[in-house]
């Protein structure tokens, strides 16, 4: 049978409610910003509320809940956030136009010598190319690695 509550009983209302209850409430309170600024350090708050449930439901005292939740939220922004700063300041290493092509192998097609008069098949395209070592030349066929683009010219060995 459902009991409704009496204006009378609405003052006691915190007294039914289960203190790991509140605890989740407020960690869902504090995952709502966490979504809408993408602010980890409100997750990590959230995750503290969460420790101080899991304390409750345990059996710990309510000294015992505040100790757990302020010592895994501090733990967690003083661990995960500078770890979280650092990997948001690494570029990824996305290599485009001539930079990706310097470390990639190719095919000679006609004969490569430090002259610079050979060919190569390069990524899909045909390139100039000359040998990095001088006296070192070579064949159609062969595969020699970009060791540098120098203008419109393949620098290979």
């Amino acid at each position: 049978m459902i009991r409704a509550l009496s204006p009378a009983t609405w003052d006691n209302y915190h007294d039914h409610v289960d203190p790991w209850v509140w605890w989740l409430i407020a960690a869902v309170g504090l995952g709502i910003p966490l979504v809408l600024t993408a602010m980890p350090e409100f997750g990590m708050v959230a995750v503290g509320a969460v420790a101080g449930a899991i304390t409750d439901a345990l059996g710990g005292g309510i000294v015992l809940q505040v100790v757990v939740f302020c010592a895994v939220s501090v733990a967690l922004v003083a661990v995960v956030r500078p770890m979280a700063v650092r990997s948001r300041r690494q570029q990824p290493e996305l290599r485009s136009g001539i930079e990706a092509l310097k470390g990639r192998q190719a095919v000679v097609l006609e004969r490569v010598d430090d002259g610079g008069g050979g060919r190569i098949k390069l990524a899909g395209e045909v390139w100039s190319a000359r040998s990095l070592d001088p006296g070192q030349a070579y064949e159609p066929g062969q595969q020699v690695d970009v060791v540098e683009i120098d203008g419109a010219t393949a620098v290979v060995m």
